[in-house]
Parts: structure tokens; C-alpha cells; sequence
């Protein structure tokens, strides 16, 4: 019988690698981690080819043991990667060895699959209302306006319909816009389940029946959260679970467990109501009423952190909760009929939807935070009510942590070259946590030479917000000694702009700012030309993957704080404080470093790599918590002398 260590050289022979200390450590303890039934925490530095490490020892068990692995990532790019690429490669390599073929599958959430049953009319379009009222020109796309688009996006998604056995989104090439897929799926609180005439031949559902079936089920962060603290199970039974880019854990799960009620919501409930049930009109016009009052509490209520609730708030949201209660009650009674109503399935789900999020609000936990938030889109205004979890520490701990065995990795797991901020992040500190071991397998890369990290100390503090005189001349010196092939990564889309602005009238290479197109095609045609300068806000931090001399300067306008009116970051800053630990260091500054590590990460990929990580905020030099933002950081060589990192970039930029 073949060991993992025996699988995973055989792996890597055959898609062509060559053997990486780290990668056969970090195998070797998810095999005693899966094995003996610890959680285990692994910090795998980029290029140590952590997928296959977890994968192959991941492979090995289930089919060993006959027990389920879970592998869950925070973005789909990934997920599609290991679904795609990784997988299939990996068991074609080492099928021969194994006692039996394993299978794989990935499972995604409902409204990544197209829904046959709302494609064929099945379900009122009480969003836009057009999908089915669309002309003979419009659904052949010869009209005119967004209707023409819409109408020829969906006639797309159709004919591809008839020939997709996914069903799945990601298989739909070109894609189509959010507005028209929206309008040929339904969420899982939509979906008419068994009832749906379309059932049997329904993608969704024969996705979970594949993963059923399946030893390996990759999926994402936010079904994990859903599964473990949902209602009910969407995820087949597992044994053990891989959490990769595990340092998005929390936030996800926050996310997951967070809501907001807004007026327009309410009104949207009601006239779901009115349209679906048979509800009196009488008793629908209570969340009419009551949303009416809602919106004047809201009106009358400042931005921000909700310290002690305004009674008129505390007033409405009861009223909403017990109106949309009444209307449930009422839909319900009479309703035996086995016959699907789409119709009444939506009311219900948008009634349920606000009943609960009601409830939740009027009767706060401890460990429930609130505020108010307005934003704008599109000239219209929305103020919203939100709530979301203090801490899911606990709520971690008891659903995903004391259900299997886990395995989190990812780059950046140990900040300040100590685990134990994440590890109290993800539920496992504290008398009540279940035990774990940590590991870093360190990097292939060797930093100190591939990799210079400069810090421009001797520019004033930033201001409150864009870019000061002084940062945008370093910026341009750092820049055209680069000679392009520079990563412009801003705290701000304002300093983004800035900078764009200020590089154009001075560089006679091109510079690319996010929001100008795709972020797809920014990224692309930042990776194929050399001279190419690129600049954005928070998307370009993580995930972008540029190996080579294209991406030979890192510029990272500011330590990338949470913004300090933040509420969920000034409650839980509070918080840690009233339990005596320092809360700044425990939220913004832990924050800050993760980011910060993730921005740095871009700069080197493979073994060639060279280049320069240029941070224009002083602090990182001279405040007191700067050691552990840099203690955070690959170990690149570090300097404050710009006229030196200026000669390594021009030398770069030559080709030397």
C-alpha cells in the first residue's frame, strides 16, 4: 500500500513539479491531523503548492476510511480551480494506487444554478418584470434599451440550457449580468423543494445528489456557515473538513450571519402578499402601516453604532415583526393543496425573511451589534437597519470545530509570527476550546533575495483621506524607475484615482485603474505587457495571481486599517476592551496586518521572481505596532533608502 508521502511525490512527478520540503511537511500533518482527529492550523507560504498537500492526504483518508472531506474556499476562483484543475489532474495520477476510484464533486449555493422551473414561467417576475413580458423583438434582441440586452441575455442562458449538464453558472461562457441571471434562479428560500414540477431534473438538486456520492466535496465558505449554522443541512455528512484560505473564515461566516431590513424590503413583502396569498387586505396593510412608521424611526435616527435604541425604532421594528407574523399565520391556514404555488412559496419567503430578521432585532443578544447605514446607488437613497454578530468565535467553534476534524490553511495564518490571533478569531482559545496543532511550512521563495521591502519613513503620517503632495512624488519616482510593471494597491478608490491622474501626466507607459473595465481584462492586460501600470482599491489585494517580470513593484499607499467609523470594528474594539485586552491591537491592528501580508503576497509567485514592495506609510516604520504589521510580512530585505530601492528597480526594469 502506497503512503501519502509515496502518493503525493507520485502527484507531483506527474503534473510535473519537483519535490518542496514544505509541501511534504505540511502532507504529513494533515495526515496525522485527519488521522488522530486534531484540528490543525497550517500557514503555507505562496508557491509551497498547498492544494496538493491537503489533497492528496485528503484523497487518501476518504477512501481509506469510507469518510467524507469537506474542502471549502473562500472564492470561487479557487473552488473552480481545485474543481477543474487540481482534482481531475490529482486522480488521474494517483487513481492506479488507491484501493478504488474516489470521487469528486463541488456543490455550490442554489442561485449558482439555473432554475428550470422560473425559465419556463414558472414563477412570477415580481422584480423587474419583464422576463416574460418581453417582445417577439426584444427576445430576439432587435429592440432597443436594456430590455433588448436583458431579453438577449436570457434567450443566451435558454439555449445554453438546453445543452449544460451542470446547470451551473461558472459553465455559462460568456457569462451573463447578475440582473439576468437573477431572473433564471431562485434562492434556496424561493425554491418550491419537492413540490417543483421541475424537480427531478432540477441542477441544484442533482448537484447535492452527486456530492452525496462524492469523497470530496469542494465548496465555499459561505454554504460551510450556512450548513453549520443553518436549519437545515446543505452540505452531505462529513467527517472532516479543509479550510483553505482559511484567513476569510470569519469574515464569511460574519457575513452569513449578519441582515438588514430596509423599507423598500417591506414593501416588497407586502406586495408579495398581495400578490400570492389570499391574505385580507386588512391584515396586509399592518406591514404597510408598520413600515410606514419604520421609515420615520430610521429618518429620525443619526448613522452609525446603535449604543441604546430610539424608542420610535424599537416601536416599529415590533410592529414589523408582529405584523409579518400575522400575515405568515394567515397565509398558512387553508393552503393543503399539493399543488406548487410559486406565487404564495415568494410571499412566504420575503414575509419569513423580514419576520425574522424583526425578531432578532427586537430581542437582541448579548452578542448581537446594530446600526444604521444609508447608501446610494443610482440617485436613490437606502437607509438600512443591520445587525450581525459581535463575535462567531463561539458560534465557530461549536458548529464547524466540535462537528469534524479541521484543517485551515492559508499564507497568512500566523500575524506577528504568532497563530495565536486567528486561532482566537476561529473559536480555539479560551478554557472551553478544543485542542489544535499549528505549523508553518515557511516558502519555497527566498525572500531576503528575491524581495525588497521599503518603507518610505521619512514621509509625514497620512492624512484622513487620498494621497498627500509627497506621496504622490515618491509614487511617481518609484514608478518610473520601474518603468511600469508596477501593482498600485490603495486604501481608497479616491487615492486610486490620484494616483492614475498623477502617473498619466508624467508616464509614457500605460496606466490601468480599476473601474475603468472588467476587473478581468485590467488583469489580464496588466499580466501580458512588461511596461503596464495597474491600480485599485481592496479586489486587487488578494487573488491576484501576475508571476514574472510584469509585476516587479508592490505600491501600497497606507497601512490598510478598518475605517475607524467602522461600526462592527468599534464594537468589537469595545469589546475587547471591556475583557482588558488591547483593543486596538485585537481588532484594527490584526486586521491590518492580514491585509497587509495579502497585498505584499502579490509581488513574489514563483522562484524567479523579483521586485520591490514599497509602502508610503511611515508608520510601519515608526509607530509602536509596527514591528508586528512587519513581523506579519514575508521576510524580505528591508530598507528605508528610496535612492537604492530606485537603482534595484531601474536594474529590474533593464532586465539586469
Amino acid at each position: 500500500m502506497s503512503t501519502t508521502a509515496d502518493l503525493l511525490a507520485r502527484a507531483v512527478a506527474a503534473l510535473g513539479g519537483s519535490p518542496r520540503e514544505g509541501q511534504q511537511t505540511m502532507a504529513e500533518a494533515v495526515v496525522g491531523a485527519l488521522d488522530s482527529g486534531t484540528h490543525l492550523l497550517v500557514q503555507a507560504g505562496t508557491g509551497t503548492g498547498k492544494s496538493l498537500a491537503y489533497l492528496v492526504p485528503a484523497v487518501d483518508y476518504a477512501v481509506r476510511t469510507g469518510e467524507r472531506v469537506i474542502v471549502s474556499t473562500a472564492t470561487l476562483a479557487l473552488q473552480n480551480q481545485i474543481v477543474n484543475r487540481d482534482v481531475p489532474r490529482l486522480l488521474k495520477a494517483i487513481g492506479p494506487e488507491l484501493e478504488r476510484r474516489p470521487r469528486a464533486a463541488v456543490l455550490k449555493g442554489r442561485r449558482n444554478y439555473v432554475c428550470k422551473h422560473k425559465l419556463d414561467g414558472g414563477y412570477p417576475d415580481d422584480a423587474l418584470g419583464m422576463l416574460f413580458d418581453l417582445g417577439a423583438d426584444d427576445a430576439a434582441g432587435r429592440g432597443g434599451g436594456q430590455s433588448s440586452a436583458l431579453g438577449e441575455e436570457i434567450q443566451r442562458v435558454r439555449s445554453w440550457e438546453r445543452i449544460t449538464e451542470s446547470g451551473d453558472r461558472d459553465d455559462l461562457v460568456p457569462g451573463v449580468s447578475d440582473r439576468a441571471w437573477s431572473q433564471v434562479s431562485v434562492n434556496a428560500f424561493d425554491c418550491l423543494g419537492a413540490k417543483c414540477p421541475a424537480f427531478e431534473e432540477c441542477y441544484a438538486e442533482q448537484a447535492k445528489v452527486t456530492a452525496a456520492a462524492a469523497d470530496i466535496v469542494v465548496t465555499n465558505h459561505a454554504l460551510l456557515a450556512i450548513d453549520a449554522f443553518g436549519d437545515h443541512a446543505v452540505l452531505p455528512e462529513h467527517e472532516a473538513v479543509v479550510i483553505d484560505e482559511a484567513h476569510e473564515l470569519r469574515d464569511r461566516v460574519t457575513n452569513a450571519l449578519s441582515g438588514s431590513l430596509t423599507v423598500p424590503m417591506l414593501h416588497a413583502a407586502a406586495q408579495s402578499a398581495r400578490k400570492g396569498t389570499a391574505v385580507q387586505d386588512g391584515v396586509v396593510g399592518l406591514l404597510e402601516t408598520a413600515a410606514q412608521s419604520f421609515e420615520k424611526a430610521l429618518a429620525a435616527t443619526a448613522d452609525g453604532l446603535l449604543q441604546a435604541w430610539p424608542e420610535a425604532l424599537s416601536t416599529a421594528v415590533i410592529a414589523v415583526r408582529d405584523a409579518a407574523r400575522q400575515i405568515l399565520a394567515e397565509a398558512g391556514r387553508g393552503t393543503g393543496s399539493a399543488e406548487p404555488d410559486a406565487g404564495l412559496q415568494m410571499a412566504r419567503a420575503r414575509l419569513q425573511e423580514v419576520f425574522e430578521l424583526a425578531e432578532r432585532m427586537a430581542e437582541l443578544t448579548d452578542n448581537d451589534v446594530t446600526w444604521v447605514t444609508r447608501s446610494t446607488f443610482r440617485e436613490t437613497e437606502t437607509t438600512s437597519l443591520v445587525v450581525a454578530p459581535l463575535s462567531v468565535a463561539g458560534t465557530m467553534r461549536n458548529g464547524i470545530f466540535a462537528e469534524s476534524t479541521v484543517i485551515a490553511t492559508s499564507a497568512t495564518l500566523a500575524l506577528g509570527g504568532r497563530f495565536e490571533p486567528v486561532a482566537a478569531s476561529l473559536g480555539l482559545a479560551g478554557p472551553e476550546a478544543p485542542r489544535y496543532d499549528a505549523i508553518d511550512v515557511g516558502s519555497p521563495f527566498d525572500y531576503p533575495r528575491q524581495a525588497i521591502l521599503y518603507v518610505a519613513s521619512h514621509l509625514a503620517r497620512p492624512g484622513r483621506s487620498g494621497l498627500t503632495d509627497e506621496m504622490i512624488a515618491e509614487l511617481r519616482e518609484l514608478v518610473a524607475a520601474s518603468r511600469g510593471g508596477a501593482l498600485g494597491l490603495f486604501s481608497s478608490k479616491f487615492a486610486a484615482e490620484q494616483a492614475a491622474a498623477a502617473l498619466r501626466e508624467t508616464l509614457d507607459t500605460p496606466v490601468l485603474l480599476q473601474g475603468e473595465e472588467s476587473l478581468g481584462a485590467l488583469v489580464a492586460r496588466f499580466a501580458a505587457e512588461d511596461d503596464t501600470t495597474l491600480l485599485g482599491t481592496m479586489s486587487l489585494w488578494q487573488g491576484v495571481d501576475v508571476p514574472g517580470r510584469t509585476c516587479r513593484l508592490v505600491v501600497i499607499d497606507r497601512i490598510p486599517f478598518p475605517r475607524p467609523d467602522d461600526p462592527l470594528t468599534r464594537a468589537r474594539t469595545r469589546a475587547a476592551e471591556r475583557n482588558r485586552a488591547n483593543g486596538f491591537m485585537t481588532v484594527s491592528a490584526t486586521h491590518a496586518a492580514l491585509r497587509l501580508a495579502q497585498g505584499a503576497g502579490r509581488l513574489v509567485r514563483t522562484t524567479e521572481d523579483r521586485g520591490v514592495v514599497a509602502v508610503l506609510d511611515s508608520r510601519l516604520r515608526t509607530a509602536g505596532y509596527g514591528g508586528f504589521l512587519a513581523d506579519s510580512l514575508p521576510p524580505m530585505w528591508r530598507t528605508e533608502d528610496g535612492a537604492a530601492v530606485r537603482a534595484a528597480l531601474s536594474r529590474l526594469a533593464a532586465g539586469d
